[in-house]
């Protein structure tokens, strides 16, 4: 693993503003990968691949990432960017639209990491579920989006992606077959077990 290439790629996420995981919400991230030992984890929104390649350096050499991107140009990139930093034999891209890919997939996995469209999440938590091994654990990044999601915030620019992660946070937190702690890290993680598979 080339850790300057990953650190040179976090550079750059930050650089041309292109949205990667922030240090807290990683340094969290990492202490669940190091504790549930995940063999295989899907990771919803690609980006240019600094994530994904942070959960492989954190698990071990068996466990394989699938991360679906839906920008072809940022797919590309990542796939660059995986390569360079040596986890090409481990991280999958996928390219195009979680919506339509989600249903596709054969796999199983024991973590999910959702960091796309913040008004997909409620269609991502559904299809997840049925993707999730018992026990496993669902993550949702930007859980309280710049603190709208627990004010009284309704101005019409964000309104549909609070409604849609309200909606998300309503189910993690009220179904029986699901346990979840919502974090105040970054720009705030939910973390949900799954009790019981619920498909």
């Amino acid at each position: 693993m080339n850790d300057i290439e990953l650190e040179k790629l976090k550079e750059k996420g930050l650089n041309e503003h292109i949205p990667i995981i922030m240090d807290d919400t990683l340094e969290k991230i990492k202490e669940i990968l190091l504790e549930e030992k995940p063999k295989r984890i899907l990771e919803i929104g690609t980006a240019i691949g600094y994530s994904a390649c942070q959960f492989a350096k954190y698990t071990s050499c068996e466990c394989i990432i699938d991360t679906i991107e839906l920008d072809s140009q940022r797919a590309e990139d990542a796939n660059v960017n995986i390569e360079k930093i040596g986890f090409k034999d481990r991280i999958n891209v996928i390219q195009g639209n979680a919506v339509d890919i989600l249903p596709t997939l054969k796999e199983k996995y024991d973590i999910i990491f959702i960091d796309a469209a913040k008004g997909k999440y409620p269609i991502f938590l559904e299809e997840s579920l049925k993707l999730i091994n018992k026990n496993g654990l669902i993550l949702a990044d930007n859980i309280l989006y710049k603190g709208y999601v627990m004010s009284d915030y309704n101005k019409h620019k964000q309104r549909t992606a609070v409604r849609h992660l309200r909606e998300y946070i309503k189910e993690i937190t009220e179904n029986k077959n699901m346990s979840t702690q919502i974090l105040e890290v970054g720009d705030g993680l939910s973390i949900t077990r799954i009790k019981n598979n619920c498909n």
